[in-house]
């Protein structure tokens, strides 16, 4: 049983450390875990007399994974998008021809309610299957105001629909939206939307606990993630970032400036960005699943990273068009052979800090007393073996709350 205890966040050499205890045991109450040790301590407590057993066999458990960047939300793939890029078209020159964000944001547009709901409900089904109990999800392809509200709330109704928490992030500084496009003061003219319209009536509803803007080159600029991120907070909305995918833009200096939760990608930051990061609490959630999927070359600096003393995460990225993958078990395989991390590192940077990039550490992401028994069981005799076998789903049983969500059959 791989436990995580410790407090908060883990840096460093920290991340290596996975609170082992062999023939490891929980006491559950009420979905909460009341005891955790040995088999033979649990067993010796009054309460576990009359409980419930279930046996996991010899398997491995861990906490269940913590995605803290996805997309949840959206009406299709981009399967055609994969051939061009395949053919040696860059995600940019797809962008300029109305495919990437747009195209998403078109078919969005035009799906119901109903269809996008039931697209998701498969989505998180599969989520669990690999393991995953807990995810983020941003809006982002509607860019309207009747859209973005609309991912908003079926990330609320998802929610209460099905047992994997889902917590909500606005992203409705995606892109600049195509019909703001070609005007002088297009970019201007949407950022005013969102700043007077959109954020406030998304903390109003209670919609989102985070906003996010996407501050890349074709996308939005330093400044402009600056305004719209301190309007978020002035609502009560906590910063994130998608920073330094594509080039740098100086997000991640900003990030750390405005005490963002995270700050996500970092394909290009440089030795003063890591510095700043690994002084601060800002989470830095690498996503090596969607550099894989574009065929780069370049990847997060994990190591460096890990070294300087950020405070690490791993997410899937899932979405359309960059990565479209809900497999976490994948994400740390690659995170292992592209990122060179230990499987330690990277089951740690999947759990507990996932959980803390989205402020939840205090009842997700280990497996102590008085935390939520949210666990994932996996098929295999050795932890490491999770992500040696990649793209191959070892994952036995996933457990939110100690009720099983997903079983597979071997």
């Amino acid at each position: 049983m791989l436990t995580l205890r410790g407090r908060g966040a883990r840096r460093g050499n920290a991340l290596s450390n996975l609170g082992i205890i062999k023939d490891g045991a929980l006491l559950v109450r009420d979905g909460a875990i009341a005891a955790v040790g040995t088999r033979a301590q649990v067993e010796g407590l009054p309460e576990a007399r009359e409980a419930e057993k279930f046996d996991l066999g010899g398997r491995v458990v861990l906490p269940g994974f913590v995605d803290s960047h996805t997309h949840l939300i959206h009406a299709a793939s981009r399967a055609e998008e994969y051939e061009l890029k395949i053919a040696g078209a860059s995600y940019e020159e797809i962008a300029r021809k109305g495919g990437g964000i747009l195209n998403s944001v078109k078919r969005l547009r035009a799906a119901t309610s109903d269809a996008l709901k039931q697209r998701a409900h498969h989505a998180l089904k599969q989520f669990a299957a690999y393991g995953t109990t807990t995810i983020e999800a941003k809006s982002g392809y509607g860019l309207d105001v009747a859209s973005e509200l609309k991912i908003l709330g079926l990330h609320r109704e998802l929610s209460a629909e099905q047992p994997l928490e889902v917590v909500s992030t606005f992203l409705g500084a995606h892109a600049v939206p195509a019909e703001y496009r070609g005007k002088a003061d297009g970019a201007a003219q949407y950022i005013s939307l969102l700043l007077d319209k959109l954020i406030p009536e998304v903390a109003s509803k209670k919609l989102a606990e985070f906003c996010d803007v996407f501050c890349d080159r074709g996308a939005f600029t330093r400044e402009q993630a600056k305004r719209i991120l301190e309007q978020g907070k002035r609502h009560g909305l906590w910063p994130r970032l998608h920073a330094e995918q594509l080039t740098r833009t100086g997000a991640t200096q900003l990030a750390v400036q405005l005490g963002a939760a995270s700050c996500d990608h970092l394909e290009h930051v440089n030795r003063a960005d890591i510095r700043a990061l690994a002084k601060s609490n800002t989470v830095a959630t690498l996503l090596p699943g969607c550099d894989f999927h574009l065929g780069l070359k370049r990847y997060a600096p994990a190591r460096q990273l890990i070294e300087a003393g950020a405070i690490v995460a791993l997410a899937t990225d899932y979405n359309p068009g960059t990565s479209p993958t809900v497999s976490m078990p994948m994400i740390l395989s690659l995170a292992c052979s592209q990122l060179r991390m230990t499987p330690a590192e990277a089951i740690t940077a999947a759990t507990i800090n996932g959980a803390y990039a989205l402020r939840r550490e205090k009842r997700i992401g280990s497996l102590e007393v008085g935390k939520q028994a949210d666990l994932a069981v996996f098929e295999v005799a050795d932890y490491r073996e999770i992500p040696y076998y990649f793209g191959v789903n070892t994952c036995w049983t996933t457990m939110k709350r100690c009720k099983i969500i997903q079983k597979q059959h071997f």
